[in-house]
């Protein structure tokens, strides 16, 4: 398939995507329709589509993989205001160095995913190295595994997708609802949907979502604000032909939270600190501000026969001031806190840091026979760019020492700055998927991805510029085998590869700081089973086999040396009957790192901050003597996990629980859903998670018992 590129490595002033080109498209919210109606609502079913499978719309239920897809009445129950939110409701999901006040860091089935290339919106990639809003989004879909045929470079773990809000599909459909909540603290946020269709025939449609909180969570001195506005719109230009776009404007303001950590000469954890407080915040601390402009446009031909060839670009523009006032272990050396709980505070601050990734991407879906076997066939080719383009120097100054809860240090001079690091990385993609219907009930996938990566750096220290440039092609395979029994259940085997292009952290208490690492294949083998019983029960588990090369600290540097595996257990169940749904699902992992050559103590050991088993499970009741009222109550599970290589502290197992209470009702004809929840119901005080980064121990405490407060109207 021919395919031409607008993005050149040899240019960073190409024509990108403009918010100005669509923003004038406002105005026709005042267009649409004057009726209200109530918002058709939205639940979970296991065949909801997902965007990131590279097979098309298979149902979930049929698919020869993990995956999950967490709707909108589920992200409304649960106020969720990040995707660590939503995905924390799966087993396989855990937090990776995810500080509050910052964006998320996560983990799937153990492996941390990578902000730069894990991440997708509306199926094209996006950097999640900045604070994604909710507001405006309908599901986000979770495939778990190595996602080598859905993206050319990515961690193995799995891979996100957020899917925003569309115009109403019926003709005669509108949208109009106001949220407000309160809670997580002093927060309080407010959001309106509107949505329509207008014209001819009612060929276009729109979707507008804005939002705005102000942030004070239970975390002290760590005040700030947030807003969004956002606009899906689509044509229906003929019944054959579909044009869609979206934007997407969002600003966050806050002040940083730092994590604590182990105590020098300590044999055991720390006693869990007040997780109100902010031990780092000092009087010159500035909020870090993340601000972002993100939009795609896609234009959709059938062609008759069963073919449709779509088209789409996107392109996400970040702008970031990076800040916090930072606990870093003790005389500048030292991988924990003083032996009291002291710690050394620095000033850090990376301001102006711009990010561009832009992505073009053509696609051919279809069926066709060959020998008397059905094919369903896509071929696709993209090219994309991701450019980090940061200011000369960022500040990384020593202020003083503070007290084991936090106290106050002196002003100090801003004289301590370190050289950053420029990237470009500049990818072509070929890819082809086939699903084979080998009989009525058996099917064959088959999937083929080669990717063309050239990528580079340059310091912008002046005296040592250090340019390096690396270009690098490779193939990722993906292959299944899938079986459907006249009982409705599925069982599949499936191996899959990905690559990861892994660099040195940018910072500067690494030698090699920002240097290129090769490109390192990781490897998945996974058996699966789902399945529904009646209308009441379904259920899926699978088992996984995953390697990857490890990457870890060692003499100062980041290295590549040896392979952290991972085989676990996946197994879901869910009954619904009457009044009741319960819910539960888990994850058991086996986690080992082997084959070191640099540090062989590592040989045999656990990775760090990797739970053994997760568990997540809900029931709710839906009260027949009050229409609309339903409770729940959620439990959290994950077990003990390694905080030091050598096993000798670890991090206990926890649980929590939240309740929540939803009432659907009508008041003077306006529907409206009430929430009350209380998180952590027991105000249970323990460690979350223990993450290793930069060569330092971090321990984050879990939320206290918090309360939430929500309400929507729909007109």
């Amino acid at each position: 398939m021919a395919f031409f590129s607008p993005f050149s490595s040899r240019s960073t002033d190409r024509r990108t995507f403009r918010a100005s080109h669509i923003a004038s498209a406002v105005t026709l919210l005042m267009l649409g329709s004057a009726h209200a109606q109530s918002q058709t609502e939205i639940t979970i079913t296991d065949s909801a589509p997902s965007q990131v499978s590279g097979f098309g719309d298979v149902p979930l239920g049929k698919a020869p993989f993990s995956a999950v897809s967490i709707d909108q009445q589920t992200l409304q129950d649960i106020g969720a205001q990040r995707v660590s939110d939503a995905l924390r409701l799966d087993a396989s999901v855990a937090d990776s160095y995810n500080s509050p006040a910052y964006w998320d860091s996560l983990s799937v089935r153990g492996y941390t995913l990578d902000n730069r290339y894990n991440y997708r919106r509306e199926g094209l990639p996006i950097s999640a190295e900045t604070m994604i809003p909710m507001d405006n989004k309908e599901r986000i879909e979770l495939f778990k595994g190595t996602s080598g045929i859905q993206a050319g470079t990515s961690a193995p773990g799995g891979l996100v997708n957020y899917v925003v809000k569309r115009p109403p599909s019926a003709k005669d459909e509108t949208i109009r609802s106001v949220s407000a909540s309160y809670g997580g603290g002093q927060s309080s946020s407010i959001g309106l949907d509107l949505g329509g269709r207008f014209g001819q025939d009612q060929a276009l449609g729109y979707r507008f979502n804005a939002a705005y909180e102000d942030l004070n969570p239970f975390i002290q001195n760590t005040k700030g604000h947030r807003q969004l506005l956002a606009l899906a719109m689509d044509w229906r230009i003929t019944p054959d032909t579909k044009l869609e776009w979206e934007i997407e404007r969002s600003e966050r303001q806050q002040m940083g939270v730092n994590g604590y950590s182990l105590w020098e000469g300590a044999t055991g954890l720390p006693p869990v600190v007040d997780p109100k407080t902010n031990l780092t915040r000092q009087s010159w601390s500035v909020p870090a501000i993340f601000g972002a402009t993100t939009g795609s446009i896609r234009f959709k031909q059938a062609l008759g026969q069963g073919w449709l060839w779509s088209t789409q670009y996107g392109a996400q523009h970040l702008r970031t001031d990076d800040r916090l006032s930072f606990g870093f272990g003790c005389g500048g050396n030292c991988d924990r806190f003083y032996a009291d709980g002291s710690f050394d505070v620095y000033d850090y601050r990376s301001d102006n840091e711009r990010r561009l990734t832009e992505a073009l991407q053509s696609s051919l879906t279809g069926q066709m026979k060959v020998a008397g076997l059905t094919h369903n066939l896509t071929f696709s080719a993209a090219r994309s760019r991701q450019l980090d383009r940061l200011q000369a120097t960022q500040l990384y100054s020593y202020a003083g020492t503070s007290a084991a809860n936090g106290s106050p240090v002196p002003v100090q001079v801003l004289d301590q700055t370190y050289a950053n690091v420029n990237r470009s990385e500049y990818s072509t993609e070929l890819a082809m998927t086939d699903r084979i219907e080998l009989t009525a009930k058996t099917s064959a996938w088959f999937g083929l991805r080669h990717t063309q990566s050239d990528r580079s750096t340059v310091s912008l220290d002046a005296a040592n510029p250090n340019p390096q440039h690396q270009s690098t092609g490779f193939t990722t395979p993906w292959l299944a085998l899938s079986h459907e029994y006249s009982h409705g259940s599925t069982a599949y085997a499936s191996y899959g590869e990905g690559v990861e292009l892994f660099a040195a952290p940018n910072n500067a208490n690494y030698a090699n700081a920002g240097q290129f690492l090769g490109v390192q294949r990781s490897k998945q083998v996974e058996l699966g089973a789902k399945g529904k019983v009646g209308s009441t029960l379904s259920w899926n588990t699978a088992l996984f086999h995953i390697e990857r090369p490890a990457a870890y600290d060692f003499a100062g540097e980041r290295v590549v040396d040896g392979t952290q595996t991972h085989k676990g257990l996946d197994a879901g169940l869910q009954w619904r009957h009457q009044q009741w749904q319960l819910a539960g699902q888990a994850q058991w992992l086996d986690a080992r790192l082997s084959g070191a050559l640099l540090n062989t103590a590592l040989n045999g050991s656990k990775p760090l901050n990797v739970p053994a088993l997760t568990l997540r499970a809900l029931a709710q009741y839906r009260f027949a003597d009050v229409p609309g009222l339903r409770t729940s109550l959620r439990l959290s599970h994950e077990g003990a996990r390694r905080v030091t290589e050598d096993g000798s502290i670890n991090l206990p197992s926890w649980t929590t629980l939240d309740f929540a209470a939803h009432y659907d009702t009508r008041i003077s004809g306006t529907r409206t859903q009430w929430t009350l929840a209380v998180d952590n119901l027991t105000d249970r005080h323990y460690w979350r998670e223990s993450p290793k980064q930069f060569g330092h121990y971090y321990l984050y405490p879990g939320a206290p018992r918090t309360l939430r407060l929500g309400v929507k109207a729909s007109f």
